[in-house]
């Protein structure tokens, strides 16, 4: 079914306003430091596995922690997005990480079970960090015209590539001037600063905004999907999971997160361990692929909103997300027969540009497919996400040991393709609030 909803006639920020694209700004802000506590460990992977005397398995598996409670949370977690509002829900994430991430370096190196409390402190971070992405699409939902949308999670993402970015050279200068530990106690002083920006500046729609204009708020009431508009309900759980749309999307997802994992998780490692860089040149070099990620999420979404309205959405969104995870997989495949590490790792990062350049449609799409209950639909599809984050942490060393880490790259690149043929399936118009209660 088509949706139905009535083009603003501004084009941007000019009359309009702009407050919306404050809220954007900040969530790109909250985007960027979760990415930075949740990459820090990788960057400190090398440091933890000689206090703690940490196997590569074991390291995937406390990588996996994250992903795991990060992933089996996402669908209650956007559910309290939908139901407590987004503002607040982030404002407790942000206090909730922050004080996991501080916590993590805290752990004794000599009591028995030490791996098992990291994993513990890990696996509840992730149930923290949750929150961050349904709700963001909740406020995209409620503050971004559907022309817009592309571009605003465009901006939201480019928070993970700038987060993910920072964390290397300065994960890599805090450890190597005060220690692994005060860099973790950086990381959530950080969170809880922002935390009270947050607080200050965001509110859950620009109906509980004091400082918007009636220019602006007109604009966006009339750029909202009328079915966002219409009586809210709760969606039952058992009509979420059976959506055959909301299940293709998530397989898609599922496959773009084994894929991203590789980069927040091993990548850094793979650079200073088996190429065999200094610590420095790999915090260079480990930065390129999150370059990439910023500049390519916001590109993507921005190309993908510009030519909605002249090739229409199934080729704005599906085509174009389809397209660019076909191009990462490339890549990523190509990537493994470049012999020099420099080379190899700028073709890696125009994979995980090229990967990036898909993300706004995602949530474009699971936005407009859940109207007023986007936080949930976008849980679930996230958590198809976060659980090929698990198995990529868990796996990628598994076949690297067995195989070689050229064939953990190669398996990455088929998983992507398979990510790209699932877009060809999703219908861009069906949405779920359309629908008779």
């Amino acid at each position: 079914m088509q949706e139905v909803y009535q083009e603003p006639q501004s084009s941007g920020i000019g009359p309009a306003g702009n407050r919306r694209w404050l809220v954007m700004f900040c969530t790109f802000i909250v985007a960027a430091v979760s990415y930075l506590d949740r990459s820090n460990i990788s960057i400190a992977a090398s440091s933890l596995q000689r206090e703690f005397r940490i196997s590569n398995v074991q390291l995937g598996t406390l990588f996996s922690a994250f992903a795991l409670g990060y992933a089996l949370t996402q669908p209650f977690a956007g559910r309290m997005a939908d139901r407590i509002g987004a503002w607040r829900a982030i404002a407790i994430g942000l206090v909730w990480w922050s004080a996991c991430t501080a916590l993590l370096p805290v752990v004794p190196i000599g009591i028995p079970g030490a791996l098992g409390v990291l994993i513990a402190v890990r696996f509840i971070l992730g149930i923290g960090e949750a929150v961050i992405f349904p709700a963001s699409n909740r406020l995209v939902a409620s503050w971004i015209p559907t022309r817009e949308r592309g571009l605003a999670n465009g901006v939201i993402f480019a928070g993970v590539g700038v987060g993910a970015g920072i964390a290397p050279p300065l994960i890599t200068f805090v450890m190597l001037s005060y220690g692994w530990r005060w860099a973790f106690w950086l990381c959530a002083l950080v969170g809880l600063a922002v935390c009270g920006l947050w607080m200050l500046l965001v509110r859950n729609s620009p109906a509980e905004y004091k400082h918007i204009g009636a220019a602006e708020l007109a604009y966006i009431s009339a750029g909202i999907p009328v079915s966002s508009l219409e009586a809210r309900r709760s969606v039952k759980w058992r009509e979420l999971f059976l959506d055959r749309q909301i299940r293709l999307l998530t397989l898609s997802y599922f496959c773009y997160g084994y894929v991203a994992y590789m980069f927040f998780t091993w990548f850094f490692k793979y650079l200073s361990d088996v190429r065999g860089l200094n610590l420095k040149t790999s915090a260079l070099y480990a930065t390129l692929p999150f370059i990439a990620m910023a500049l390519a999420s916001s590109i993507g979404g921005l190309v993908s909103d510009r030519i909605l309205g002249v090739v229409g959405k199934r080729f704005a969104r599906c085509g174009v997300a389809s397209a660019s995870l076909l191009v990462a997989g490339i890549f990523v495949w190509g990537a493994t027969f470049v012999a020099d590490m420099r080379l190899a790792a700028v073709v890696l990062a125009g994979g995980a540009g090229a990967l990036y350049f898909a993300q706004s449609a995602y949530w474009a799409i699971s936005a407009d497919i859940g109207g007023p209950s986007a936080g949930v639909v976008s849980g679930i599809m996230n958590m198809g996400q976060s659980l090929g984050g698990v198995l990529t942490a868990t796996l990628t060393p598994i076949i690297a040991e067995a195989f070689g880490w050229t064939a953990s790259f190669v398996v990455a690149a088929c998983v992507c393709f398979l990510g790209a043929l699932a877009w060809m399936f999703i219908d861009p118009f069906h949405a779920l609030a359309s629908r008779t209660p």
